[in-house]
């Protein structure tokens, strides 16, 4: 007995294949549960149809992702966050951070197909996004010190004064 399987079914076949079955397992089992239906000739022609069209749809769900990759891979982030005098970041830079930022760029992109390593300093990194299986785009960014760039130790500008009030003290 022929099936085409409607969903996955382990250790048989996957999706939309046509899988030959015992036919008490077909009848009693594929069939009543919703996993399959039988495989007559208007069955096969509407599957192909459809995987038909199924493929046209996937084709452009992916020209539209690369498309969106190649816009993505042109931009370039700066994150301004908090940082300590020693230039460690207060916190993380995370996925929420870049969707926030590209928003503001025009990009409608969900954070939960950004992936970031820890950046838990000042500098460059890069930020990946994974529009779909086979496209992802790389998006680099910048994180600098709240207000500037990130503050390095020196030593301060106190002694100078100290200088101006020494001739003050001849009298």
């Amino acid at each position: 007995m022929e099936i085409i399987l409607k969903e996955d079914v382990v250790g048989l076949g996957y999706k939309n294949d046509i899988v030959n079955v015992k036919p008490g397992y077909g009848r009693n089992y594929l069939i009543p549960f919703g996993k399959g239906v039988i495989a007559s000739e208007s069955a096969k022609k509407q599957l192909a149809e459809e995987l038909k069209q199924k493929a046209v749809k996937l084709a452009k769900i992916k020209a539209d992702a690369e498309a969106l990759a190649e816009k993505l891979n042109a931009v370039s982030l700066t994150i301004s966050t908090k940082v300590s005098s020693t230039g460690v970041i207060y916190g993380s830079v995370n996925s929420l951070q870049i969707a926030d930022e590209l928003k503001k760029l025009g990009f409608d992109i969900d954070r939960k197909i950004i992936v970031v390593k820890d950046v838990k300093s000042v500098g460059e990194h890069v930020a990946t996004i994974k529009l779909h299986k086979e496209v992802a785009a790389q998006v680099p960014f910048t994180v600098v010190a709240e207000g500037g760039e990130a503050p390095v130790a020196a030593p301060a500008e106190e002694p100078a004064p100290a200088v101006e009030a020494a001739p003050a003290e001849e009298e």
